[in-house]
Formats: structure tokens, sequence, C-alpha cells
């Protein structure tokens, strides 16, 4: 499917892409951390003439059960050619925010991304940081997690993501909304949402361009998240019909996206084609 005319509506073809990387890059794999995983065909040439072309990338995702280096390295290992620096991951937004408010946290997160907080005072905790724990989400840590935001007299809940589920190999896996959800219906509190579709991570992946909303394009395979995050910070979004998308998506009730393409590697074709006319 070609990229619609509304897509350039703003006079050129985007400076600077954001990418989705698990559905978009590759699919599944046990986690980030993980050594398996299969990327996606035609993604990693895709990734190459992005950065050939001058383009601006990052990648911006919602992953919590690697750090960002260990994200890059399974990347690397499939054969993408990604730094740690490119990447704009929940968790170091997180750790940012907790030293700016003086925040002791309780940790739910998966064990390979817990580097990404070393340092940090996590005793007698007055917040709860909830990520993808994977296997890591039992009863017992759950409700030690409810128990320490019950206990507070004014309950802080960070949340790195609120995605509903995600596609891996052996099929789709309950993501950190889920969890999420629980939590905040226990202890009667709105979790702070640090990720997709926050319009601060959105911005901070620009920001990191050095550019501005209307010169960048994301392409993610999640309508809410991916699309709809990006679109209410003003930056136009392609959906690829690979990892979690589903036909429904393109009759989505409150998004839709500025186009829709077969996968990461239609969608750089429509868009170097363009970028060369520009």
């Amino acid at each position: 499917m070609a990229v619609p005319a509304p897509l350039w509506a703003r006079g050129a073809p985007p400076a600077g892409l954001l990418l989705d990387i698990n559905g978009v890059l590759y699919d599944g794999g046990g986690g980030a951390g993980g050594g398996g995983g299969t990327a996606i065909a035609g993604s990693v040439d895709a990734v190459s003439r992005i950065k050939q072309s001058g383009l601006k990338l990052r990648f911006c995702t919602n992953e919590t059960q690697a750090t960002r280096e260990g994200l890059a390295l399974k990347l690397q290992r499939l054969g993408f050619a990604v730094d740690a620096g490119e990447i704009v991951a929940p968790a170091p937004a997180a750790r940012q925010l907790l030293q700016q408010r003086g925040l002791r946290p309780h940790l739910l997160l998966h064990r390979d991304v817990l580097p990404e907080f070393d340092g940090l005072d996590v005793s007698d905790p007055n917040c709860v940081v909830l990520g993808d724990a994977a296997e890591f989400f039992t009863y017992d840590r759950l409700n030690e997690a409810f128990r320490v935001l019950i206990g507070l007299e004014t309950p802080v809940l960070l949340s790195l993501g609120r995605g509903r589920y995600y596609k891996e190999t052996d099929g789709l896996k309950l993501d950190v909304g889920a969890y999420m959800k629980a939590l905040e219906y226990a202890c009667d509190v709105e979790a702070e949402v640090v990720g997709k579709p926050s319009k601060a991570f959105f911005m901070a992946a620009v920001n990191d361009m050095g550019l501005t909303p209307s010169q960048v394009l994301m392409i993610g395979d999640d309508i809410v998240n991916d699309v709809g995050g990006a679109q209410l910070c003003g930056i136009s979004a392609l959906q690829v019909r690979t990892g979690k998308f589903m036909p429904s998506d393109e009759h989505h009730p409150s998004v839709k996206a500025d186009g829709v393409v077969d996968d990461l590697a239609n969608a750089v074709d429509l868009l170097l084609s363009e970028w060369k006319k520009s």
C-alpha cells in the first residue's frame, strides 16, 4: 500500500524516524535479553538503508526485560547495526524521574533490567516501579508491591509502559499494562506511565535527534501505543502488518494510522523514494 498523501501534508518527507523494536525489527524470542528471536524479513537491510540515507534514527521501545546495552547486543546478534545510545527506553527515563523527585523505589522488574537502577536508594520505599517482569510476575512479588503501595499515605506507581500484550515466537504474552491495572484497582491509584504512549517519552526521542515532531515519523506495530501515542505529539505514524498487528487495527475506533504497510522494508522503500525527491 502506498503511503497516503496526508502523510506529507506538512510540506516534506521526514528528517528523522522513530522505530519500534519488537514486532518491527524482530519477533519475540524470550525477551530482549534472551538469545532467541528472529529478524523480520528485510528489516536488517532496511535499518542499514535508513542509516546510509542520512535520515536521523532512534529506536523507541517499551522493552523492559533488558538494559539498553543488553538489547543492543541482542539486535547486533540478529544482524542489526544498532548502538545502545540510539535506543530510547523507559528504564533510564524512570531512573531520571526518580532522582529528580527524590523517590525511593520498590522495583517489580525483570532481573535483566535491574542494572539500569544500580546505585539508587531502595530502602524504605515510597513508590513502586513496575515493568515487564515476565516470569518474575509471581503472586508473592505482585502482592509485595501491593503492600508497599497500600501502606503509603500518597501512593506513587510508575509503570514502564501500559501495553496489553506483545508477540513472541511462541505466541502472545501479557504485557505490563495488565499488572498495572491490577495494582491501580487494588490501591485506588492512577499509574504514571513512563514509556509509550507518554508524550514526554516520545518528545525525549524527538529532542534527542534535534528535530521537531512535524519532522519525525514513527513506525510501529501497536495501533494505540506506537501510532496513537506518536500522533498525540504531532508525529505522523505508520503501522506495519507484522508483530502484534491485527486486521481490526485498520478499523480502530479512535486511532487511524497515517498509513499501513506490509513491513519495515516496504516502509523504507516508500520513504526513501519520497525523500530522494524532496
